[in-house]
């Protein structure tokens, strides 16, 4: 089993945080007395729920020693680290990978203070510019690895 997590490396999930099934579930209440009330055929405001919840469960972005793997509501994209130019940041804090012939591929729930993350699951392929990391911190292996006798 180490030996498994060994040859996989370091991974990371950013995604949206589950607690927001919360709202959800506040907002289908909220719905519930409008869509079933006296007016016909407004059950269809429960899209907006469903919808909801489709995009919390399906919205990620999972940085692996392979590269990058981004899910929207709607479609999935790889990107292999030696595909990737470097890394935009946006006015909001948002993160997007620029790729080698300088298309931009926005990251969900990809933030700023996530780069020292990505610059160690990707073995420093991605530069930290945080600082917060030493060169041994980024080395493949560094983390969780004890001498075995």
């Amino acid at each position: 089993m180490a030996e498994k997590e060994q040859d996989e490396g370091r991974k990371a999930v950013f995604r949206v945080p589950r607690t927001s099934f919360m709202a959800i579930a506040l907002l289908t209440i909220c719905v519930t007395p409008i869509a079933l009330g006296e007016i016909p055929y407004l059950q269809w405001l429960y899209i907006f729920p469903i919808a909801l919840a489709v995009f919390v469960i399906r919205t990620r972005t999972v940085a692996t020693r392979s590269g990058l793997a981004v899910r929207t509501m709607f479609g999935h994209r790889d990107i292999p680290w030696s595909a990737l130019k470097g890394l935009a940041i946006t006015k909001k804090a948002r993160v997007q990978a620029v790729l080698k012939d300088d298309t931009k591929v926005p990251l969900p729930t990809v933030r700023t203070r996530h780069l020292p993350v990505l610059s160690l699951v990707s073995e420093g392929l991605i530069a930290d510019p945080s600082g917060l990391l030493d060169a041994d911190d980024i080395k493949p292996g560094a983390a969780g690895s004890a001498p075995q006798e």
